[in-house]
């Protein structure tokens, strides 16, 4: 099977008012948009999308991948014109918008409207627009849909799990972090998709994923981050810890450009 061949897709909301879809209610897309466009809230998502999503993408070692950025139809002109102008030197980057409308049929749309007609399974990966891969991620994952080449003769889906990466937050010191083993976090965690499957990544929970298809996990290489921050949606609810974070020093930096592409002096530069 020439994984060379795959079509690769990466999925990300970026502040999308879904009707669904988020762990804190609103009444109303309108009321769900406010919050979404919320200044401060805004500001933070354009620091965590600017330092730790796209420096990574844009630095893939395997360059061959689509990344569709779902965006609403009602995102003010000013917001869209910087988030184009983030992605402007980055090819494989779509920035799609959608009408509020229920999230997990939106997302299959918007993957199905990218994904090509071709005789070969599609990996498919998802992430927040806080989070981050290595910069080897699209290259590992064609090579691990290559060393499942007699699965992906059998399964119609098959999860792959990169569970070894960093929890981190940005701020105006740089990059605080730690090191994490998680299985079936949503970044870094893929899927093989046979062609003509109607379903995509969006459609299934990534916490129940192995319930309903084969998952492969693949420990030991840092391969994610998981941001962290005063907006994330999974960590509103009542009696959730925060987590420690600590600053990390030049070695831990110089582990995160080399990984991730992620530049501490950039993150401090963003806050002056």
């Amino acid at each position: 099977m020439d994984t060379a061949k795959m079509q690769v897709i990466g999925l990300c909301r970026f502040s999308y008012p879904a009707l669904g879809g988020f762990q804190i209610e609103h009444e109303t897309p309108e009321a769900r948009a406010a919050f979404l466009y919320d200044h401060v809230r805004i500001e933070e998502r354009f620091a965590t999308f600017a330092a730790l999503t796209l420096p990574p993408l844009k630095a893939q070692t395997d360059p061959d991948f689509t990344f569709a950025i779902v965006v609403g139809e009602a995102m003010p002109e000013p917001l869209l014109a910087r988030l184009l102008d983030l992605v402007a030197d980055m090819p494989q980057a779509i920035i799609i918008p959608r009408e509020p409308a229920r999230h997990r049929q939106v997302m299959q749309e918007v993957i199905n409207q990218v994904r090509g007609d071709r005789p070969l399974p599609s990996l498919q990966f998802r992430m927040d627009d806080d989070d981050a891969v290595a910069v080897t991620f699209i290259q590992r994952l064609r090579e691990a849909a290559g060393d499942l080449a007699p699965m992906l003769a059998k399964h119609r889906y098959i999860g792959i799990d990169f569970n070894q990466g960093h929890i981190a937050r940005i701020s105006v010191k740089g990059i605080h972090a730690k090191p994490t083993v998680e299985t079936l976090w949503t970044p870094a965690l893929g899927m093989a998709v046979a062609p003509g499957a109607s379903r995509g990544i969006m459609n299934f929970s990534h916490a129940k994923l192995s319930r309903v298809m084969p998952v492969v996990t693949l420990p030991g290489e840092d391969m994610f981050v998981r941001g962290h921050n005063q907006f994330n949606d999974s960590r509103q609810k009542n009696g959730i810890k925060p987590v420690r974070l600590p600053l990390l020093d030049g070695a831990g930096e110089a582990a995160f450009r080399r990984t991730y592409n992620i530049d501490a002096d950039d993150v401090r530069a963003l806050y002056r």
